[in-house]
């Protein structure tokens, strides 16, 4: 079994949700992944938790939406939400960071969205390269 993440830029271009869609279903079908965690900020995270919930109805898998800040009462908040171990502990400047480490960490696969070597989602793709993690960049298949 596989643990799959996800980092891309809040501005990810909608044309993406295709190739992102059919490169989740070969994780799936052919990767042996069956848990995945996504954030919660920007178009790349909201493409991703859109497929989940599609192939979550098809396919035996677990995902989970990791948050980075503790949700207040008007939060929208389902069974996928969760809160990475620690997060209470941690300043909220420093809140998204210390939840993509928390993923990262958790992780076996991480597929990004990265079209600039600047920015967090850049960061978190060179962290998981470095981590010798298998990295799927969307922008280059």
């Amino acid at each position: 079994m596989s643990t799959v993440t996800f980092f891309g830029h809040r501005d990810t271009p909608k044309e993406i949700e295709p190739a992102l869609r059919l490169n989740l279903i070969n994780l799936i079908e052919n990767k042996n992944a069956t848990v995945f965690y996504v954030g919660n900020h920007g178009n790349f995270d909201a493409m991703v938790r859109r497929q989940f919930e599609d192939l979550s109805k098809i396919y035996p898998i677990k995902y989970y939406v990791v948050l980075a800040y503790m949700p207040s009462k008007n939060d929208e908040s389902d069974e996928h939400s969760i809160l990475p171990e620690g997060i209470e502990t941690v300043p909220r400047r420093f809140a998204i960071n210390y939840r993509n480490k928390w993923m990262l960490t958790k992780s076996d696969i991480v597929v990004t969205y990265v079209t600039r070597n600047f920015g967090g989602a850049w960061e978190f793709k060179q962290m998981a390269e470095k981590s010798q993690k298998k990295v799927l960049d969307l922008f280059h298949t």
